[in-house]
């Protein structure tokens, strides 16, 4: 009996010693299907294809990132992502209906119908020597070199490399998961699964470097910390508010674009608040700081935000230019009632106000012209709501940006800025009957006169239908 349970002790010991081994740097753990339970049904099926025919012609292809890590949290993603070891040319090649986009590093587009999945080829951790090089690559020998600010931050990283360094170089720890549609597999290369069960948002490598190489990381930690509703990781959080200053140096257009991210993500009112919380808003947001230092300003943009989560929620469109016109109108506004206390015309203090605030704040962001004209538009309205007599009302009714501008009232009422009843008229005159508007009119409750002559009404002039705010900032 004793001779035939020796040949399974070989066996046995050979599990044991590949279970206890440790394991090398660079290698990653696989979770298998019964663990993380996401089938491939859960993949989209543009992403499916790409990867199985990248997979058969030889190359990896993984499912990777902010998709894996969603699905793991039971979210819909609402993008997939494909990582491989294949070249931009060579995906390029497979795919009949793809493009290769971007100059500071080369991804593919891969279109299905009305699906677009993004290829990206692993990226390293160093250029490669001149005898390794494509022929691409060698023409755009310049692009490929990893060049460092005196700061410390990447000028240029075009640089190919494999899939462990490729999960090297990547962000956070929850966004190196890569998920292999074939064997239903996740590869997790820095204990990235742990860290979603237990809610920790960590950086990889040193927070420091990182930081240094990409400022930018800095707001994304925010953002996705408020929403994942994750706590930032000890030594993730420890250098932001010390190396926010770096934020500076970062281009304008870089930062608006993770504004726009931070705000419209859903989570606009926590990721405000994190922002504070982490010392960034001075890099990012000057304005906001000083705004939010006074009540009215503080309640004012609260509901503002508040209004954007619930109609991102609702998956109700929204408006960047809305947005940013409430987070500075207080600016705006203290401006304005200073040079109208200093004797200015009422109008030309307001638009001179708005020049300043503009002015200053394009400095830091790089808001785009075709949001500050309606950002002016919003602003430039808000007197003409206190006239109500004539034909003033029904001429504001007539104007594009009426329903923005009107929402951004409502705003200004419900955080005691102005009289509810002023909401509560425009109200019930956008639905009143003519017969009721020009009842309305001839009470001319609350209304205001204005020092400008009329002007004649074209003849068949009708009021322009309302639309919604966010249509048309």
């Amino acid at each position: 009996m004793a001779s035939a349970t020796i040949p399974a002790f070989p066996m046995i010991q050979k599990l044991i010693r590949r279970l206890l081994r440790p394991r090398r740097a660079g290698e990653p753990v696989i979770v298998p299907l019964k663990k993380h339970g996401i089938t491939p049904d859960r993949i989209s099926p543009c992403a499916l294809a790409v990867c199985a025919t990248l997979q058969r012609a030889g190359y990896q292809a993984f499912v990777v990132g902010g998709a894996v890590r969603d699905l793991l949290m039971g979210k819909m993603p609402k993008d997939f992502d494909v990582a491989t070891d294949a070249r931009p040319e060579q995906v390029r090649q497979l795919f009949r209906r793809s493009r290769i986009i971007g100059r500071r590093f080369r991804i593919v587009h891969v279109m299905c119908g009305r699906e677009t999945v993004e290829v990206t080829t692993f990226r390293g951790q160093h250029a490669p020597p001149p005898e390794e090089r494509s022929e691409y690559e060698e023409e755009e020998a310049c692009e490929m070199e990893r060049v460092v600010s005196e700061n410390g931050r990447l000028l240029r990283d075009n640089v190919f490399g494999t899939q462990t360094d490729d999960a090297f170089r990547r962000d956070f720890t929850i966004n190196a998961l890569y998920y292999d549609p074939t064997r239903a597999e996740i590869w997790d290369y820095q204990h990235g699964v742990a860290d979603l069960k237990r809610g920790v948002l960590r950086i990889i490598g040193d927070p420091d470097t990182r930081y240094r190489e990409d400022p930018v990381r800095m707001l994304r930690a925010v953002r996705l910390a408020a929403k994942l509703g994750f706590r930032l990781d000890p030594a993730t959080r420890k250098p932001i508010r010390t190396l926010a200053p770096l934020l500076k140096d970062v281009p304008k257009a870089r930062i608006f674009d993770e504004m726009l991210k931070l705000f419209l993500s859903g989570h606009a009112l926590e990721s405000a608040k994190r922002l504070r919380e982490e010392g960034l808003h001075h890099g990012v947001l000057p304005l906001l700081d000083v705004v939010l230092e006074q009540p009215l300003g503080e309640r004012f943009v609260t509901l503002a935000l508040q209004n954007t989560d619930e109609r991102i929620a609702a998956d109700k469109p929204v408006s960047p230019a809305f947005l940013f016109a409430t987070l500075l109108w207080h600016d705006v506004l203290s401006r304005w009632e200073r040079r109208e206390a200093e004797g200015q015309p009422p109008m030309a203090a307001l638009q001179q106000a708005i020049d300043e605030v503009i002015e200053r704040q394009v400095e830091t962001l790089a808001i785009p012209r075709r949001y500050t004209a309606v950002m002016r538009e919003i602003w430039s309205m808000q007197p003409r709501f206190l006239n109500r007599s004539g034909q003033r009302p029904l001429r504001l009714l007539e104007q594009p940006r009426f329903r923005a501008a009107y929402d951004f009232l409502l705003l200004r009422c419900s955080s005691g800025e102005l009289d509810p009843a002023l909401g509560q008229w425009w109200e019930a005159f956008q639905h009143a009957t003519p017969e009721e508007r020009a009842r309305m009119l001839v009470k001319g409750e609350g209304a205001g006169r204005s020092r400008r002559r009329r002007r004649r009404r074209k003849p068949g002039s009708q009021a322009a239908p309302l639309a919604s705010q966010d249509d048309k900032a």
